[in-house]
């Protein structure tokens, strides 16, 4: 019925159409409902009764990983969580039982600082048991803030009962997974250098650490080498000959315990303006162009390992003769060949000097101040005596070179501070002793790593990762819950038993039992001999053991989780702090499956902040829209990659769910009056399309639960939109709608596609159900109006099991060539309306010419043909009967070689016979009933008689 009359009927008709109707608004109206249904979903307590239903099935476990509790959500945080809550729903649909508890991250600095900014530091005007105090409800007030954000996107979980790494309990436990890593061997304490932040004053994890540029003193300094007669290549040379470091770190010189060369690599002595100059050999013309010096000679050269054993003298401390040593980290990349060894500021100095037993000496404090037992410069900020330094080594003569260079440097990645590396004593997971490391690169290739690629980004990041420094200078998080001997620095003999006092006393009265306890409170006489540790461990390990704390204490959990789902970062977060302590802990990974997903994006590519004023918040596009479309925007983003968010492709969402809804809308309207119960017809006895759309959306079905099972949401919207706009829009549905609104109520026809739509409405509302939960359940009450039973929540449900049948009359093989012959039509009556040969379909009659497999696809419709391709008649001929001129414009239509046969040539023309009032139809039968001059005989039958019955169409 896609024609319109342009005269009056002498008789209504009206009533004896089947008008669609349905509950199911047009307008979704999502930004001001979806609260509401919120709030009853929340009452009813759906989370428990898809608990309920999924009681005893396998169970599938998606561990969130905790954001952390400050501030309010942004657009990655309602991305990641909706990817949780999709996997979360579809794998429930897959009938596992799925609980998702949600957790926050609560300890840690940027708590402290907002808690700071509010009454002061600890020790000034508030103690550090009030302080913890007060950290503990400013999370609890960021927790509760982020929490109705999560819930308004429509994530399902147990939100009653979050694990927070500040409950007691989960602290206490943190405690214990220490205790157990620590029991296996992997934990060690030294004096070794550390990512420290001076903004800070404590040590930062490898995850804490961004990289930016930053404008540096680069300098080139000369050590006079001693006792170069020593070596038989350069007791000939009479000059005083001087190793010369290049650093862009001036303030570590006063560390300087070494000077490293390689010993596999050639260095030379050069005779310069500036004196006699060892250089690596590789490098002379490089450092020499940099020095603006001239090569006056080359006085003898020798390999690193002659140099190895003789000593230079340091340029700033008199009393102090460095060795030259050996060492493999040195390069010929850049600077001279000859690396400045501090082993207290950095970590190839620390190793290379524990070859050499040279001391870590750390001469400047937690606030980078010179120490008294610095040998210069004591009491100076390091970044005040850097000037001062230069100058010094400029007096004295040892400023070979000194100039301004722009380089990548480590960054605080919350102060967005240079850091520095400093030796303090610190406790570490290390990664060597126990094998740690191996074990973990062992296990790595086990998970199933989601995109491939970040299998290899772990990978060479775990080979590369120093040991874990795990213990920081803080007042707010977990404390280490260890004992050292005064003098020995040993732990106590029963540290096991220690920690789990100090966990039990944690789990009655939080980490504040710890902290405010004595010595004596847990040692009692040995008190005197021992100190209490300080420190509190790194909040990534707090949730890195999570897998602990969380999956083995609560019984709707298990431990491996199936999957771990977050951002890139996290492969030097979260991932890697998980991996490695249940490696420690079990000797296996904590997932079995590793989920990760890109960045949000403006739509130009860049980054959002607000200097660029293009941030993008989630609950702006909420109010606006609803959730249910930022949900379809993030489904229908490959996620692998970043994310773009803007007008345009939220546009994009909002065009396909409304192809969704109003798909929707038209099946739920065409079985307002079903009631399935006594109006299904038996699957077997469906009209033949009927029985094709079915078994379409079954094939359909399919691909979307693969896509589902491999976490191709992006696929998901292409076939749920693709099947309502093609399969159903521009083919079923629009061909069905004369069988729908003009053959009787209760016919065989009309409650032919009454069953089909009810199946396929069932399907359809499953298909979406993860992504657009919302619109699924609304859709859901509509559709199981009449049958209290299959009520409740879609939540709770299973994919659709469709019945069982088989094509028969009208094979599989012949829709497809039949849904050709239709598009072929389409596109003639298209050039037919454009010639003004016809204005609608109804007002076309179509010849079809065909032969072969074409020919008996379309004979099997009979006098049906017409009905598919919604013209008021069609006539199939033999191609041996096909006009040339039509073969010619087919061939035209279809891009066809004119050397190439075709298999089917359309012919369309002007429909002649009357227009029938009713059905819109033109034919030549209409007035063949005196009682109904102005209809068809179809029409008469449907209206006074016993109604049409159709076999195919």
């Amino acid at each position: 019925m896609t024609d319109k009359s342009t005269d009056t009927p002498s008789q209504d008709y009206k009533d004896t159409l089947n008008l669609a109707d349905t509950p199911f608004a047009m307008r979704a109206n999502l930004a001001k409902r979806e609260p509401d249904w919120l709030a009853a979903w929340e009452a009813d307590d759906v989370y428990g009764k898809i608990r309920q239903a999924r009681a005893g099935a396998t169970k599938y476990i998606l561990h969130d990983g905790p954001p952390y509790a400050n501030g309010q959500i942004h657009l990655g945080h309602a991305v990641n969580k909706v990817l949780k809550d999709i996997i979360v729903k579809s794998k429930t649909l897959s009938g596992f039982d799925a609980p998702y508890v949600p957790g926050w991250d609560c300890h840690g600095l940027p708590i402290e600082q907002k808690v700071e900014a509010k009454v002061g530091k600890v020790g000034q005007k508030v103690s550090a048991t009030e302080f913890r105090g007060l950290c503990r409800e400013y999370a609890s007030t960021q927790i509760e803030l982020q929490k109705a954000d999560f819930k308004r996107l429509g994530v399902f979980g147990d939100w009653d009962n979050p694990y927070l790494t500040m409950n007691f309990h989960q602290e206490a436990n943190i405690v214990r997974a220490l205790a157990k890593i620590y029991d296996n061997g992997h934990v060690t304490r030294g004096m070794k250098p550390v990512n420290w932040c001076l903004d800070c004053s404590s040590a930062l994890a490898e995850a804490e650490v961004e990289y930016q540029d930053k404008v540096s003193d680069a300098i080139y300094v000369s050590f006079d080498v001693l006792g170069t007669d020593k070596v038989a290549a350069l007791a000939d040379i009479a000059d005083n000959i001087a190793a010369v470091i290049w650093t862009t770190t001036p303030w570590t010189l006063p560390a300087n315990q070494a000077i490293s060369v390689h010993p596999e690599h050639n260095y030379s002595v050069v005779a310069t303006e500036k004196g006699n100059l060892l250089l690596a050999a590789d490098l002379i013309e490089t450092a020499l162009s940099e020095l603006k010096l001239e090569n006056n000679g080359i006085l003898a050269t020798v390999s690193g390992s002659e140099l190895e054993g003789l000593h230079a003298q340091h340029p700033l401390i008199e009393d102090r003769q460095v060795p030259l040593i050996l060492g493999d980290h040195v390069t010929t990349d850049s600077g001279t060949g000859l690396v400045h060894t501090a082993p207290g500021h950095g970590l190839d100095d620390y190793i290379v000097g524990l070859k050499y037993n040279l001391p870590v000496e750390n001469p400047v404090s937690g606030t980078g101040v010179y120490l008294d037992s610095a040998a210069v410069f004591a009491g100076e900020h390091i970044y005040k005596a850097n000037p001062k330094i230069i100058a010094a080594l400029h007096d004295n003569g040892h400023l070979i070179s000194h100039t301004k260079i722009e380089h990548s440097y480590p960054h605080c990645w919350r102060h967005k501070s240079p850091i520095i590396f400093r030796a303090t004593p610190q406790w570490f997971i290390n990664m060597e002793t126990k094998g740690l490391r191996a074990r973990a690169l062992a296990d790595i290739p086990t998970v199933n790593w989601t995109p491939a690629w970040g299998q290899n980004r772990i990978e060479a990041m775990m080979t590369g990762r120093p040991d874990w420094c795990i213990s920081r200078q803080r007042t707010w998080g977990v404390p280490i819950t260890f004992f050292t001997h005064k003098e020995t620095g040993e732990l106590h003999p029963n540290t096991l038993e220690l920690m789990e006092t100090a966990a039990q006393k944690i789990n009655e009265g939080g980490v504040e039992a710890w902290f405010d306890a004595s010595c004596e409170d847990f040692l009692g006489s040995e008190a005197a001999d021992y100190d209490k540790a300080t420190d509190t461990l790194d909040v990534w390990f707090d949730s890195g053991t999570t897998h602990f704390a969380v999956l083995d204490q609560r019984d709707e959990l298990t431990n491996p989780a199936d999957m771990y789902l977050e951002g890139s970062d996290q492969h030097r977060g979260w991932f890697q702090t998980s991996l490695l302590t249940s490696e420690a802990m079990y000797e296996r990974p904590p997932f079995k499956q590793v989920l990760t997903h890109g960045f949000v994006v403006d739509e130009n590519g860049r980054k959002m902040s607000k200097s660029l004023g293009n941030i993008i918040t989630p609950q702006e596009e909420i109010n606006k829209t609803g959730a249910d479309m930022l949900r379809l925007w993030i489904a229908s983003s490959d996620y692998r990659y970043e994310m773009s968010a803007g007008k345009t492709v939220f546009k994009g969402a909002i065009d396909m769910y409304r192809r969704i809804r109003n798909t929707l809308r038209f099946l739920l309207a065409n079985t307002d009056d079903f009631d399935p119960a006594t109006d299904s017809i038996d699957i077997n006895e469906l009209v033949s399309l009927d029985k094709f759309i079915i078994e379409r959306a079954q094939t359909v079905q399919a691909q979307i639960i693969s896509a589902y099972d491999a976490m191709d949401f992006h696929q998901v919207t292409q076939h749920v939109t693709a099947f309502c706009s093609q399969d159903l829009g521009s083919f079923y549905l629009d061909i069905i709608k004369d069988r729908q609104y003009t053959t009787q109520a209760d016919g065989q026809p009309r409650r032919s596609a009454q069953t089909a739509i009810y199946h396929i409405t069932h399907a359809l509302i499953r298909w979406i159900t993860p992504i657009l939960s919302f619109t699924a359940q609304e859709a859901w009450e509509v559709l199981n109006q009449r049958d209290a039973d299959k009520g409740g929540y879609v939540f709770t449900q299973e994919w659709y099991e469709f019945p069982a049948f088989e094509l028969s009359a009208i094979s599989n093989d012949d829709w497809q060539r039949i849904m050709f012959a239709k598009d072929m039509v389409n596109k003639h009556i298209e050039t037919a309306r454009g010639e003004k040969i016809i204005n609608a379909n109804l007002s076309a009659d179509v010849s079809l010419y065909a032969d072969g497999p074409m020919y008996e696809s379309l004979a099997k419709l009979d006098e049906e043909l017409r009905f598919v391709l919604i013209t008021s008649n069609a006539a199939l001929k033999p191609m041996s009967e096909a006009p040339a001129d039509s073969i010619a414009q087919t061939k035209e239509a279809t891009d066809t070689n004119t050397e190439e046969a075709v298999d089917l040539v359309v012919q369309v023309s002007a429909a002649t016979g009357t227009k029938c009032v009713r059905c819109w139809h033109i034919r030549d039968d209409i007035g063949t009933d005196s009682a109904h001059p102005e209809l068809c005989a179809r029409c008469v039958t449907n209206v006074s008689g016993d109604g049409e019955v159709r076999h195919y169409a």
